[in-house]
């Protein structure tokens, strides 16, 4: 029983530090991250992080699967809505409820998937491309469900409109890009037609 219930600690331990990480290398970028400021941001002494992640890569690919953990959790509570169009409108929603974030700091994984890309080794680029893909398979699947042809192009469509949207915002430290442009992609799914 005491072994579950450490082991339960250790597990809630190593989740506060991947939240942390994936929030920290969100605002602070992966190269000025220290491991250090995860600890800080986690509430873990430094030392104690070593036990579950030995480098700072570790960490960062950790704050990846944490973004993937996140997109799931969102797309599982999208998956409940019985129509794909309200699940892509619930998506943008959500874009939006984030803007003040994106314009202070970007998509989390864009602006990281783009930091990790001027690296030349670790292989965290293809790490942070798998975490877009998922989103991307998951936009592309409710095309397709609702008939649209090229479903695949249509997510490139809205992905690449969320990242553009999220880059402007967070350069012209401006959230209305984010309310503006969402309210121009919630009409243009109203636009399309259903099969």
């Amino acid at each position: 029983m005491k072994e579950s219930a450490r082991g339960r600690a250790s597990s809630a331990k190593r989740q506060r530090l991947m939240r942390a990480a994936a929030e920290v290398v969100h605002r602070q970028g992966a190269e000025r991250t220290t491991i250090a400021d995860i600890a800080r941001a986690a509430e873990v002494p430094v030392g104690n992080v070593y036990y579950y992640f030995k480098t700072k890569d570790e960490l960062v690919a950790a704050a990846l699967s944490e973004h993937a953990r996140q997109l799931e959790l969102l797309t599982g509570r999208l998956d409940r809505l019985t129509d794909p169009r309200a699940r892509l409108k619930g998506l943008i929603e959500a874009w939006v409820s984030q803007r003040d974030l994106a314009a202070r700091y970007g998509c989390p994984t864009g602006t990281l998937a783009v930091e990790l890309d001027k690296r030349d080794e670790g292989g965290l680029d293809v790490e942070a491309g798998r975490v877009i893909r998922l989103l991307l398979t998951w936009v592309e699947r409710q095309f397709h469900e609702l008939g649209q042809p090229e479903p695949d192009g249509l997510a490139l469509t809205l992905v690449g409109a969320y990242q553009g949207m999220s880059l402007l915002a967070n350069a012209l430290r401006d959230p209305g890009v984010m309310e503006r442009e969402g309210a121009r992609l919630l009409a243009w799914l109203d636009s399309l037609e259903a099969a």
